[in-house]
This record gives C-alpha cells, structure tokens and sequence, in this order.
C-alpha cells in the first residue's frame, strides 16, 4: 500500500505494523467490558499493560485518556457530586422536586427525565449536567423510599443517565459526539450546521418520543412503588456551606454557559471548581474523602475508553473497519428505507469500535461515498448517523452513561438490558419515525 511507503511518521509505521495486534487487543477490551467478566476498572489496567508491553502505540496514544478533558471533567464531576451531597445542598434541591414529583413512581420517572433533557439546553457538557444531578436524583430516591437495592432507584439512575445522554443529541451544542460531527462535517464538506434546523430536524422523535420510550423502559424494566410520601417539612435554614457551594455552583454554570465567549473548555472549568471544593478549610471534601469517596475506578475506566479510541483511530483500524463495512453495505442506490436502515445501522455499528464520540469523525468522512451508493442526499445521510451514535448498544460505548452508573453504582447487567433495550426500540420504532419527518423537511 502506497500509504506505508508515503508515511513520514515512524510512530505511524510502526502502529500500522502492529495492526493485527491492535484488532486483537481491541476486540478482547470490548469483549470483556461488554460481558463483564471482570470489574470494568480492571479489563482497563489489562488494556493499558498489554499495550505497553506488546507495543502496539507510543504511550502518548494509549494513555492519552488521561490528557483528555473528559477524563477531567469526569474526576471533578465527582467531587463536585461529593460536595453537593455532603454539604446538604442535595437533599434540599431533592425536597422540592419531591413535592412536585413524588406523588408518584411513573411521575418520578418521567420527571427525571425531562429534568435530565431539560438541562441540555441550557448547559453544554453531559459530564457536567451528570455530576449536578445525579446527587440531586440520589437523594430524591432517598426522599420517595427508594433506597440503595430497590429497582427503581436503579431505574431513576438509568433515566438520569440515558435521559442526559441520548436525549441531549437533538440539541446540537449539547454534547461531545454532536460538535465533534459539526466540525467534521465543516471539514469534510464545507457545510455548517445551525442551531434551529439541527434541532427541528431531530427534536421531535430523538428528543420527545424517544424520551417517552425510555420512560416507558424504565417503568417496564424497573418496576418499583414509592414507599415514602413527601409531606410538607419545616424550612430548614440554609448553611453557610450551603451558600458557598450554591455561589460556586452558578459561578460553575455561569462559565459553562459562556464558554463560547472566554473560549475555556468545560473541563477545565470544572476541575477549577472541584480544586475548591477540596481546598482546606474553606472547602467541602476531606483529603480522606477524596480518596475514599470519589469513584476513581470509573474515572480510570472513562480513561481506558478515550485511550482505545484514541488507539483505533491513530493506528487506521477504525479507517479500515469503516471501509469495510461500506464494502459490504447492501445499499442499492435507489434511496429507499432499507438504505436508511443500513445508514443508521452502520453508525451503530461504529459505537463498538471508536465509541459514540468517534462515531462522527469516522463516518462523516464516508457520508459522500454512502450518499452515492444509497441514493440518498448528503444532508440526510449526516443526519443518519445521529441515530447510531445517540443509541448505544452497551454502557461503554458512552463515557457520560458509565459515569452515571458509578455514580449510582448502577449493576453493568442493568444499564446492558436498558441500552439494549432502548436500541431495539429506537431502530424498530423511532427510526421509522425519525425517517418520515426527516423526508418532510426535505432532509432526506
């Protein structure tokens, strides 16, 4: 291949070389994240030891989830988290949404999850919106009786989780995989994606229906009753901890919401916050409690996927299982459904291999060619692909909804079923849907 010989990098040459190697390693990570043979922080110390030692990639490539701003943004997500459960600022937010939402379990619920969408517009980060709320919808559980070991605690985690994740693609600033597609797709093609037409061509079925559907899962899955009422309490007067947080807190968002303007990342935004939160004395978490509070192997775990992505992508694995699955793609050039399910279906796949954050960058390159073998549009064939990265198949393939899981140490057999779940009845009923008012706005 002319590639090899062109290359002007030997740190490239070399990953080229290792390829079989890299599918190797790749497939057993995935393969034991997605059975949960082993606790998913370990399968992440195997990744990362095996492909030292068989020197599959410099260590800048592998351990590169480190330098990431998810990987940041997720540890201060947690001590942030800690602080707000710790400092009661989360039990008094959980007191009033108790009284409006604790009426009853199916209420909780869907309260849930249009608290989790409602805050993708108006904050941009997934790992930020999770480390805020998820500490809020713990202590609701506690508040309504639903304690550590009942189902539905479970299932209101899950809905936190999902709701933030899946839902917040049909709202383009409000996670990575969408402003990753936004600048791939300027890149690629010299097209820009605005705000209004991005979020009417995906609110009603990703954003609406989809969050209804995942209600309905929930309920289903997590079958559970409210055995606690809300009941009218005294005012308890805010601490003075209390009013510290909460000042840090709409700084915090503050920042978040302005990021376009002062230009600083998120992340960096957080880890900020979370440094004073751990501050001696005028902080709220111990040194001890960072050590023993804070969900490290999580943190280690969301490390390990950006590390495997970062891999897959570097070494053209990614490149290569992407042109093969074209290759064997049935698209038959007359744009019909059977197209758009391969399109969709084809993104979807993707999630196994680079992730939901790689997805875009790896199949907006390809959109063009699968237009022309689809016989579909190119705007509609970029839109296509919404559907596969917002709907993963397995917690891994999301970082957002593993942090969720940590943080309410949500059972991997759990979040498996729901994700699983959810996929079948998005490719089977949504993306019917989705197709039909895509074809009325003349996307597609």
């Amino acid at each position: 291949m002319t590639i090899h010989a062109a290359c002007p990098s030997p740190v490239l040459r070399d990953i080229r070389g290792a390829g079989t190697m890299v599918a190797i390693l790749v497939a057993v990570t995935i393969l034991l994240w997605a059975s949960g043979r082993l606790p998913e922080y370990l399968t992440a110390l195997i990744f990362f030891a095996a492909a030292m030692m068989f020197s599959v990639a410099p260590a800048s490539v592998i351990f590169s989830g480190f330098a990431s701003a998810a990987f940041w943004l997720v540890l201060s997500g947690y001590v942030i988290g800690l602080a707000i459960a710790k400092t009661g600022l989360a039990a008094r937010a959980a007191r009033v949404l108790a009284m409006r939402l604790g009426q009853s379990y199916p209420r909780l619920v869907f309260g849930t999850i249009a608290l989790s969408y409602g805050l993708a517009f108006v904050m941009p980060s997934n790992m930020g919106r999770i480390a805020l709320l998820m500490p809020v919808i713990l202590a609701l559980a506690e508040e309504t009786g639903l304690v550590p070991g009942r189902p539905g605690r479970v299932g209101l985690a899950l809905a936190t989780a999902l709701g933030t994740f899946q839902l917040s693609a049909s709202v383009l600033p409000a996670n990575v995989p969408n402003l990753v597609m936004l600048g791939a797709v300027e890149t690629s093609y010299g097209l820009h994606l605005s705000y209004f037409p991005y979020l009417l061509a995906n609110l009603p079925v990703l954003g609406l229906l989809k969050g209804a559907v995942l209600g309905a899962c929930v309920l289903l899955m997590f079958r559970d009753r409210l055995t606690l009422r809300p009941a009218e309490s005294p005012q308890i007067p805010i601490t003075a901890a209390e009013k510290r947080l909460a000042l840090l807190l709409v700084v915090t968002l503050g920042l978040w919401l302005s990021d376009s303007l002062h230009k600083i990342a998120p992340a960096w935004i957080g880890l900020a916050a979370a440094c004073l939160c751990l501050l001696p004395k005028v902080g709220f978490v111990s040194g001890e409690e960072f050590g023993t509070k804070v969900n490290h192997r999580s943190a280690l775990y969301v490390a390990a996927i950006l590390g495997l992505a970062a891999l897959v992508a570097q070494s053209g694995l990614g490149a290569r299982i992407g042109a093969g699955l074209l290759a064997y793609a049935p698209l038959d050039a007359q744009g019909r459904y059977s197209d758009v399910v391969t399109l969709a279906g084809l993104a979807g796949l993707l999630n196994f291999v680079v992730t939901a954050n790689g997805v875009p960058a790896l199949f907006t390159p390809l959109a063009q060619a699968l237009a022309d073998g689809s016989g579909l549009p190119l705007s509609g064939v970029l839109m296509l692909q919404v559907v596969g990265f917002s709907t993963p198949l397995l917690p891994y393939q999301a970082a957002p909804i593993v942090v969720a899981m940590g943080l309410a140490r949500v059972p991997l057999r759990a979040g498996i079923r729901l994700c699983l779940s959810m996929a079948l009845l998005t490719y089977l009923l949504l993306l019917p849907l989705h197709y039909g008012w895509l074809h009325l706005l003349g996307w597609i």
